[in-house]
């Protein structure tokens, strides 16, 4: 029972990881239509804005270096900027086009940032401490939390209750959510298009600094592709959760770390190197039962 209890709550924190970045491509879908696939890499340069250029398997510090306050605002300003520059230039100009062209734009602007680090950093992993007092584990009748992992959670629910509480409580969050539910009527009863999307950028861009933070610490490893696969979890999340529900996307970020760490602990030896292939599989399952979603119902509330 104890063993099962820690395999639970290991999900539980990875579930977190991934509900954060399925939130973050859930709003940006909800006001755009776009799916995009350049959160990974935000969630990545965030990560490799804590050292300073280097080639070097260990270089120096750089955001990593100063106070925790300091460095938190630091990454995440840097990711916001990132997200707000990228919507400005990429994505504005083909706002009227056709979705194909979007969800392009959006591949491109993954390659490019993926170019960009290896151009800066070179392509070999590095590593990187910070948060080396998370790693210790607090036992708790029996069961072993490390300080990372509660972190993760309740970093994750504090995010998720001050996004609640905005989309429901601020006139911003109250637009988000009109542009949301009907965008070309919400823009003819005034709400500002430009200000909602570059919003829900800047939102995604608060999300991909926290989580590069929170794989930084877990990890302690830098790699171009670290943003790629929390991200692919986090795209099937949104599908299994119900497109444009934001709740949703929440539930199916913690349905896949749950799946994901389950498959991990119970699986055969010689079958854990397919645990990805056992996880989508069930989510195929999923999809055949509930083709529009677990949440079908309540994504037109886009909440």
């Amino acid at each position: 029972m104890t063993h099962f209890i820690q395999v639970l709550i290991d999900a539980v924190a990875i579930g977190s990881l991934y509900a954060l970045v399925a939130l973050a491509i859930g709003l940006v879908f909800g006001v755009m239509r776009l799916i995009n696939f350049a959160q990974g890499d935000y969630i990545t340069i965030g990560a490799y804005s804590l050292v300073v250029p280097s080639a070097a398997a260990t270089p120096a510090l750089m955001f990593g270096a100063l106070p925790w306050p300091a460095m938190i605002l630091c990454v995440i300003l840097t990711v916001v900027v990132l997200a707000l520059v990228t919507e400005r230039l990429a994505f504005r100009p083909l706002r009227n086009s056709d979705l194909t062209s979007l969800l392009i734009s959006s591949f491109a602007v993954s390659y490019f940032l993926q170019s960009l680090i290896l151009m800066v950093h070179g392509g070999r992993p590095k590593t990187v401490s910070i948060g080396d007092a998370l790693s210790r584990a607090v036992e708790i009748f029996g069961v072993r939390l490390p300080g990372v992992q509660l972190l993760t959670m309740v970093v994750a629910l504090t995010l998720l209750i001050v996004l609640v509480l905005f989309l429901k409580k601020t006139p911003i969050g109250i637009q988000l959510r009109a542009a949301a539910e009907d965008f070309q009527m919400a823009r003819l009863l005034g709400v500002p298009a430009n200000r909602v999307i570059a919003i829900a950028f800047a939102i995604s861009g608060i999300l991909g600094g926290t989580i590069s933070l929170l794989v930084i610490i877990q990890t302690g490893t830098l790699d171009i592709r670290m943003g790629l696969m929390p991200t692919i979890f986090a795209f099937f999340a949104t599908v299994i959760g119900g497109m444009g529900s934001l709740p949703g996307a929440v539930v199916g970020g913690y349905i896949m770390g749950i799946l994901s760490v389950l498959l991990q602990a119970y699986l055969p030896a010689e079958l854990r190197p397919f645990r990805d292939a056992g996880v989508f599989s069930i989510v195929i399952l999923i999809l055949l039962v509930r083709p529009q979603g677990i949440f079908a119902k309540t994504a037109k509330e886009r909440v």
